[in-house]
Parts: C-alpha cells; sequence; structure tokens
C-alpha cells in the first residue's frame, strides 16, 4: 500500500502568490502607521485608506516550535521624501530571531538593536537576511515596483511595535541618487 501524498503550501518565487494553504492576509494602511513618518502634514494630506504593505502568511499553530511563514509585499511610494516602510518591531519573545528571503523589487532591511545600534542591508531578489535575536526590523522598499520579501519566524516570538515608539535611529529618503540615509 502506498501512503497518501500530500501537495503542501507552495510559493511563486517571482511574486511571493501562495497556493494550496490555509492563509492569513492583513494590509496595513496610510492611516495605521501614525507616527511612523517623519513628515506628519505629509502623513496627514494621504488618504488613510491607501495600503502601504500587505502580508499573507500560512496559518500555522501557535505551539512552541512551529513556525510561521509569510511575504511581506510592501509597495512602491513616499511619504513626503520618505520611502514607504512597514511599521517595524521587536519580538515580544525578544530572543527569537528570523530569516528573511528577498524576492521581487529592490529596498533595504533596517536593522537595529535595543541599544540603538542601526545597519541596513540590501534587499533584492535572492538575498537571505538573518535578523539576530534581541534586533527590531523594518522593510523599506526604495524602488518603483512592489518588494516582496518572505520571512520565515517563530509562531511564539509575538511583535514588540511599543518598543519603537520613538522610531528607529535610521531614516531613508528620496535623493537625486536615489536614495539617501539620515539620524532619526
Amino acid at each position: 500500500m502506498n501512503p497518501d501524498i500530500i501537495l503542501p503550501p507552495q510559493v511563486a518565487w517571482a511574486s511571493g502568490a501562495f497556493a494550496n494553504g490555509p492563509l492569513i492576509r492583513k494590509a496595513t494602511r496610510v492611516g495605521d502607521l501614525t507616527g511612523v513618518f517623519s513628515d506628519t502634514l505629509a502623513w496627514q494630506q494621504r488618504d488613510p485608506n491607501d495600503v502601504v504593505y500587505h502580508v499573507e502568511m500560512l496559518d500555522s499553530t501557535a505551539d512552541a516550535g512551529a513556525l510561521y511563514v509569510g511575504v511581506t509585499h510592501l509597495n512602491a511610494g513616499k511619504i513626503g521624501d520618505e520611502f514607504y516602510m512597514t511599521r517595524g518591531h521587536f519580538h515580544k519573545q525578544r530572543e527569537q530571531g528570523e530569516v528573511y528571503f528577498g524576492l521581487s523589487g529592490e529596498g533595504l532591511l533596517l536593522l537595529q538593536t535595543e541599544q540603538g545600534e542601526a545597519r541596513l542591508e540590501r534587499v533584492a531578489p535572492g538575498s537571505v537576511h538573518i535578523i539576530p535575536p534581541f534586533t527590531a526590523h523594518r522593510l523599506i522598499n526604495t524602488g518603483t515596483e512592489t518588494l516582496s520579501s518572505l520571512a520565515v519566524w517563530p509562531t511564539v516570538a509575538g511583535h514588540d511595535y511599543a518598543a519603537l515608539a520613538g522610531g528607529f535611529a535610521l531614516r531613508v529618503f528620496a535623493s537625486d541618487s536615489g536614495w539617501e540615509v539620515r539620524h532619526g
């Protein structure tokens, strides 16, 4: 007797689209990103219903040892001169790491320790990013098309947005040469 062969969830690497799995979908809109962008007036003048990014993730058990797999699709755009970005977060359980894989588009991954030490990594198709424990992270789309990144993280990690209420130490703005980094 042959065992049943199950078709697991699939991801299209070029687009980050999932198939064959129970999905959770969440959109983050301009209005959800209070205090994230430096130009408050430009943020207020935008339609609060405009989607900045959306996340699709495979539904998973929240048991210890289980993993989430999801794709963030960060639209191209700016608020003022500052590029669209994700809200960014630490993990509630700070000792939990994460892995990002660049799928499409171009941008940056902003990483910051609890001590405020920040660095940027280029995100592009095929890039692999190991996010260490105790490190906040945020995607920034510096390109003209959607930046998509697949992530894998422990289901027990959680998200702590409040720890970054004062923002990240670095910000990325459009410039004549493409983009420039300024201290937050």
